[in-house]
Parts: structure tokens; C-alpha cells; sequence
């Protein structure tokens, strides 16, 4: 447990000092649909035996350079289905990698509130070219309700 929250953490802090060298996106207008197939998660905690091919099917709409919303179903970590919804904030890039976060809710973790909706906060960096992208997401562990991994999501642009 303590080697998973040191890798998230430094995660979490090579984001936080790159947000710190990264230029600030100025908003503007867009009109973006991107649609994935799910992750794949690299978990923490290696010997839970965990789902890390997390399947599914999902859409984002970058409305914004700096913002999106995002909503879709996958084959979780706990092997259940989970609903998501969500919004993307990520005013910073190094290069062409968007820094920020998603903040939204999921369900169908039945260690965590039997299942049911719960919020979540996670960092998130986004690349994006032409008609393909990649959102890699650190999401931390807690307690021993959800595992912590770094999720990969690849995604292409329907329009």
C-alpha cells in the first residue's frame, strides 16, 4: 500500500512541477467527438489479481481547448461494470500534452458504496493528433475500497 501511494504520489508530482514549466492554454471554441474503447490499467498493487484490460465504450466532446465532457461504460478493475461522467480541465501543456484533471463520478466498484455513484478527482495529461489521441489518467487507491493504477485511454475522432 505505501509503494502504491509513493508511485502516485510521484506521479502526481511530475504532473504538478511540469504544470509548473507548462505554457497556460488560452481558451477558445472547439467542436471535437472522440470515441474510445475503454482503458487499460496498470495497477499499483500487483498482487490483487485486478482487471487491467477495462474494456468498454465511451465519448468525449471537447468543447474547448482547455475543456471537455466525457461520459461511457467499462468492464472495471473488480471485473463489474461502471458507468462514468465527467469533465476534463486541463488549462496547462508541455509541448503538445495537455495537464490537468478529470472531475466526475462513477459506479459499479461494489467496495465502494455498495456500488453505487461516487465523485472522483483525477489527474489527467491528454495528447492529441489529427484524428487520434491517448488520455493517461493516475488514479490513486483508497483504502481498500478501489486500486490505484495508471489508466491508458486511446481514442479516436469521430468529427
Amino acid at each position: 500500500m505505501m509503494k502504491s501511494l509513493r508511485i502516485a504520489g510521484a506521479a502526481l508530482l511530475a504532473c504538478l512541477s511540469g504544470a509548473a514549466v507548462a505554457e497556460t492554454i488560452e481558451p477558445a471554441p472547439l467542436n471535437e467527438v472522440w470515441l474510445n474503447g475503454g482503458f487499460y490499467t496498470w495497477h499499483f498493487q500487483r498482487d490483487k489479481d485486478l482487471n487491467g484490460a477495462n474494456g468498454g465504450l465511451g465519448a468525449e466532446w471537447r468543447f474547448n481547448t482547455v475543456a471537455s465532457v466525457t461520459a461511457g461504460r467499462f468492464y472495471n478493475s473488480d471485473r463489474a461494470y461502471s458507468n462514468y461522467i465527467g469533465a476534463y480541465y486541463q488549462p496547462w501543456k508541455v509541448g503538445p500534452v495537455r495537464i490537468g484533471a478529470v472531475i466526475g463520478a462513477f459506479d459499479g466498484y461494489p467496495k465502494m458504496r455498495n456500488g453505487g455513484w461516487f465523485p472522483a478527482a483525477i489527474p489527467t495529461l491528454s495528447y492529441e493528433y489529427e484524428r487520434v489521441g491517448v488520455n493517461i489518467a493516475i488514479i490513486p487507491s483508497y483504502k481498500d475500497r478501489l486500486y490505484g493504477g495508471i489508466s491508458v485511454q486511446l481514442k479516436l475522432k469521430a468529427f
